[in-house]
């Protein structure tokens, strides 16, 4: 005859503070506090890019086409310094744009290539709701107890998008050991 404790599973407990309210980070993004304590940014497994490239081109080209708006004004009212600045504008506006398109694609292109590296040190993480602490249960395939901070900075620089980390993340410091190569 089974009861409801005997049927429960066993709880991960975390290894700084002996707390028992561990919960894998996936969980933890949604869980309870996590609005305010910005655990969805704070564990977040990758930048998330999404949509920014055609949006960016439909800016520039908007952009552009004030320029070249600006150059017919200038055709049209025989004002050769708004021709040529219009000239100018657009072509400014223009390669801008291609540039900053390019841009967001190869970020884009980063994070899928790294969320496998990602997901290989993301998954197994819990987050301790005591200590705040990010942990892997049985030291594997990282050893410690990780702060948000250096949790993420450590999954984005393994992933390949460590340079594209703004917040306090980016100053913070991975303790030597964590990772066997790090």
């Amino acid at each position: 005859m089974a009861t409801d404790e005997t049927a429960r599973p066993v709880g991960v407990i975390c290894p700084r503070c002996g707390g028992s309210e561990a919960r894998p980070v996936a969980e933890a993004r949604g869980g309870k506090g996590a609005f305010r304590k910005e655990l969805g940014t704070r564990l977040q497994k990758s930048p998330e890019k999404s949509g920014d490239g055609c949006l960016h081109f439909i800016e520039g080209m908007v952009l552009t086409g004030m320029g070249a708006a600006l150059a017919y004004t200038g055709v049209d009212q025989e004002k050769p310094l708004y021709l040529a600045g219009g000239v100018v504008l657009a072509l400014i506006c223009f390669f801008g744009t291609i540039a900053v398109v390019r841009g967001d694609r190869r970020e884009k292109d980063a994070e899928e290539d790294g969320l496998a590296k990602a997901d290989w040190l993301w998954e197994p993480a819990h987050y301790c709701y005591g200590c705040e602490g990010v942990f892997c249960p049985g030291g594997t395939p990282w050893l410690g107890v990780l702060d948000t901070d250096q949790f993420k900075k450590m999954v984005w620089t393994e992933a390949g998008y460590g340079d594209q980390l703004t917040d306090k993340s980016k100053n913070a410091e991975v303790p030597p050991g964590t990772l066997p190569w790090y």
